[in-house]
């Protein structure tokens, strides 16, 4: 005897692809679906709604077909309030917990829907009973006691959405080529970045040490220096590379002007990381005159932020480098929580942990020489990302280019 329990799904259901994956779930799990009301929007901007019985053989499988598809929006027609349980010690969550997705949540509590904040991928959903909050936790986060949200009876998520008008990202949606026009879409991107700007956005770059290695250090540091970058986000390679270019002219001990290894040049990003000891700081190395340009200089006097996260392979660190990934993970997390774009170049790992924190709603521009890894950055579920196929050295001189052209008289 078949089980079953109907569900909505509501928005613009049919061009963003929801409706054809939710169909292919139930059918992929061995499930039915019934359709009972499908309400079609007449024009590009008229959301649709469509009613649906899902059917299994078991308890456990519906179960296990509704938790999937009610990742793509679907929700129950009958909402209860949400099931919490109390944590029973510091970072030991409850069986069955809501694990939640990057897309906008809310929670139905005390009859009310609330929505939940800073929601991220991958975390817990925590009531405020005295704030009647809903908050999205890491488990790094979670307290004794604190009320977590269990199973998806009273938790709405909702997909994004197809832009309704073709913008860069609209444009470039779900391709990764390296045949793609660059210039075009370097062009397109600079466009975006001036738009964020002019509204008021706050854009993010997280870099890899590939930005110094090809050369391209020097068009990153203007690009910050005009004010188009709002935070960065890097680890201690980054900067102690263009700290070593700005002291010794070099990168890796390679000579960038000439392509040339330089004798004894293999020491000198441990000599650049002594000289920034010595100082105390990356910012007091530049208030000494012994950094006096490069990316982390125009960070330093345009008061830009930035987080260097430290992994297990570096040498020093620069003493601004957070070694604990944990206090790194936080920092990161509130810098970016207001930015509206995240531009990624040349750092895969680095832009896998700080996508993870994205909303799915931000605007995310994947630049990476390895298709695969530009591949793996955007395939988030977002409809607002651009993946780039390029050199970071060709890519940010091009960038700096057309946001120079397309400026005329812009100031961020």
């Amino acid at each position: 005897m078949q089980v079953s329990r109907e569900v909505e799904l509501e928005g613009h259901i049919i061009d963003s692809g929801i409706m054809t994956r939710v169909f292919d779930k139930v059918m992929d799990m061995g499930g039915n679906f019934e359709i009972i009301v499908f309400n079609v929007g007449k024009k590009k901007t008229d959301p649709s709604y469509a009613h649906l019985r899902i059917s299994a053989e078991s308890e456990g499988q519906l179960y296990a077909i509704l938790s999937e598809i009610h990742r793509f929006g679907a929700r129950l027609l009958e909402i209860r309030d949400a099931v919490t349980v109390p944590a029973e010690g510091d970072r030991i969550v409850p069986s069955g917990f809501y694990s939640t997705t990057h897309h906008p949540t809310s929670v139905k509590y005390k009859g009310e829907w609330i929505p939940v904040q800073h929601i991220e991928m991958d975390c817990l959903i925590v009531i405020d009973p005295v704030q009647k909050a809903a908050l999205c936790t890491p488990i790094s986060k979670l307290k004794k006691g604190d009320l977590v949200v269990v199973g998806e009876e009273g938790v709405r998520v909702s997909p994004p959405e197809r832009p309704r008008t073709v913008s860069t990202f609209e444009f470039m949606h779900g391709t990764v080529s390296p045949e793609r026009p660059s210039e075009t879409i370097i062009a397109r991107i600079a466009t975006e970045i001036l738009d964020q700007k002019r509204k008021g956005g706050k854009i993010a770059l997280v870099g890899g040490p590939a930005i110094i290695h090809t050369g391209a250090a020097t068009a990153l540091a203007s690009i910050i220096r005009k004010g188009y970058i709002d935070v960065l986000l890097a680890g201690n390679a980054l900067a102690t590379h263009d700290i070593e270019y700005n002291l010794y002219g070099t990168s890796l001990g390679m000579d960038l002007s000439t392509g040339k290894p330089v004798t004894g040049g293999h020491k000198h990003h441990i000599y650049a990381i002594s000289e920034v000891i010595r100082a105390g700081s990356i910012a007091k190395a530049v208030e000494k005159g012994i950094i006096t340009g490069g990316i982390m200089y125009e960070c330093v006097q345009r008061g830009v932020p930035f987080v260097l996260a430290g992994s297990i392979r570096d040498d020093g660190p620069l003493p601004d480098v957070i070694t604990d990934a944990m206090v790194a993970q936080d920092l990161m997390r509130e810098l970016i929580r207001d930015c509206s774009m995240v531009i990624m170049v040349a750092t895969l790992l680095h832009s896998v942990a700080v996508g993870n924190f994205l909303p799915s709603y931000v605007k995310t521009i994947c630049v990476d020489i390895n298709p695969s890894s530009v591949t793996k950055l955007m395939d988030r579920g977002t409809m607002q990302a651009i993946g780039v196929v390029s050199d970071a050295g060709t890519f940010l001189p091009l960038l700096e280019k057309q946001l120079e052209v397309q400026s005329k008289g812009f100031t961020a």
